[in-house]
């Protein structure tokens, strides 16, 4: 099993635990590394830092932000980043700046299909009112008896030709990416196999068009190892991180007990031949 983990997820974003309860559950179950990556936020960071060093943990600072990509939504989780860098912070200002219209926009298209009360129903499960997401409506829907759990609420509603779903511009991928590498961090594709399962969102042409622009434009990782990928996916894209020259990372992508596809600590080692994402900072010179 691995010991690091640089996928997670607290309630500063759409995660069911504070910064220092990931911590403390990381720690039980025998993580060393843990990145704390909520999306476009990193305000549970420092809260994080102290309590992983309460417990004898590496924190590494990390985010994960959106991103709008041809017709495609992804997730570029920066790791070793600087929270304070000043263009890393404005751009995920603005990202957070559009939250609020879309979700009274995906709360209207509930209603439209006969679900009343979305947009206070998601809002009670809101502990930074800036990042609202579809994790809070789908805790509604499933509230409300719509389904079953968190899981199942995206094969039905939020996603696109489903109740619930609005398109959104996002960040675009050279400033993600420019953010991330300025403020001194490495930026990774997450959860690649995302966008290539379920509703054939990406087919293998159009995930390799997206890899060799993500390394164009200084992409260094890739999740290898994530809680939403199968055993025969690890191997996909450690064949993938081979052929484009990029560092494998891994994360359990938790963002609460009972709701996640792995708990933190639960994720195995990497397929032979991958080269850890940390090598990138454990390699880089100290800065005086």
């Amino acid at each position: 099993m691995l010991d690091y983990d640089l996928h997670c997820h607290s309630i500063v974003s759409d995660g069911l635990l504070s910064p220092a309860e990931v911590v403390a559950r990381a720690a039980e179950r025998g993580v060393k590394f843990l990145a704390l990556t909520d999306h476009d936020d990193t305000g549970g960071l420092a809260e994080a830092a102290a309590a992983a060093a309460q417990h004898g943990m590496q924190f590494i600072n990390g985010v994960e932000i959106s991103v709008s990509w041809r017709t495609h939504t992804l997730h570029i989780v920066g790791l070793h980043i600087d929270p304070v860098y000043a263009p890393l912070v404005e751009g995920l200002r603005m990202i957070r700046s559009g939250r609020g219209a879309r979700a009274q926009l995906m709360a209207e298209s509930l209603a439209r299909s006969g679900i009343g009360g979305a947009l206070e129903g998601a809002y009670r499960y809101v502990s930074n009112p800036g990042l609202i997401g579809r994790t809070h409506f789908a805790r509604f829907l499933v509230e409300s008896g719509h389904c079953k759990d968190v899981r199942s609420v995206f094969k039905n509603f939020l996603v696109k030709g489903k109740p619930g779903y609005v398109p959104h511009q996002w960040a675009n991928l050279p400033d993600a990416i420019s953010w991330i590498r300025g403020s001194g961090g490495v930026a990774v594709l997450a959860h690649p196999g995302r966008y290539t399962a379920g509703r054939k969102a990406m087919g293998q042409k159009t995930l390799r068009e997206l890899l060799g622009e993500f390394v164009e434009l200084g992409g260094q990782g890739i999740e290898v190892v994530s809680g939403s990928h199968t055993p025969e996916q690890y191997a996909e894209f450690a064949r993938y991180a081979k052929e484009f020259g990029l560092l494998a990372s891994c994360g359990s992508d938790f963002h609460g007990p009972g709701e996640s596809y792995r708990d933190l600590g639960r994720l195995p080692d990497f397929p032979l031949d991958c080269h850890p994402v940390w090598q990138a900072w454990e390699t880089a010179p100290i800065q005086p």
